[in-house]
């Protein structure tokens, strides 16, 4: 159960308001909704954090895949059932194959024979369990993706983990259906 609930329209200041059509049209429609409802509380906050987030999604040079390989990692890690709700269907639509998101989502190293994938996931892997990346990743990864892509994939990685945290900080709920994660 959610430890904050969803603003209703009619209890929502005119800025809220504002915000929530901004984020939500991009979106879903509706309701702010995942990390976006909770930053709500703080309008600016929340429009602040969705340009950031739509630049991060939208706008870098990596390949969508590669962003999205590491986001479901990451809501792996923290068991963030509303961030892998949110992103399985966009790992698929990036071409991620089911074998490799089946094996996520069941705590297994997915068989990744990309070069990109394989170092994607290490690094994304290194840096959440050990809270640290080995000179030995870090190369393999700059090898891989160049040093702009590198930095893409490092900021990718502490977006989605700084959402990650406030979706299981506030127990965000999936909005339809079981939970997709394995506890």
């Amino acid at each position: 159960m959610a430890r904050i609930d969803v603003i209703p329209f009619d209890k929502m200041t005119p800025e809220q308001r504002r915000v929530n059509d901004f984020i939500a049209g991009k979106r879903h429609g509706g309701h702010a909704r995942g990390p976006f409802g909770i930053w709500l509380r703080n309008p600016v906050l929340a429009e602040k954090a969705a340009n950031f987030g739509d630049y991060v999604r939208d706008e870098l040079s990596i390949d969508r895949a590669l962003a999205e390989l590491a986001i479901l990692a990451i809501a792996r890690h923290y068991d963030a059932q509303y961030e892998w709700f949110a992103h399985e269907r966009h790992a698929r639509a990036a071409g991620i194959d089911d074998a490799i998101i089946e094996a996520i989502r069941n705590g297994k190293t997915p068989e990744l024979a990309d070069e990109k994938m394989a170092a994607t996931y290490a690094i994304t892997k290194e840096v959440l369990e050990n809270k640290a990346v080995s000179e030995a990743t870090y190369r393999r990864v700059l090898d891989a993706l160049g040093e702009t892509q590198t930095v893409e994939l490092a900021t990718t990685i502490g977006f989605y983990a700084m959402v990650a945290m406030m979706l299981v900080t506030f127990l965000v709920d999936v909005p339809e259906g079981p939970d997709p994660l394995p506890v």
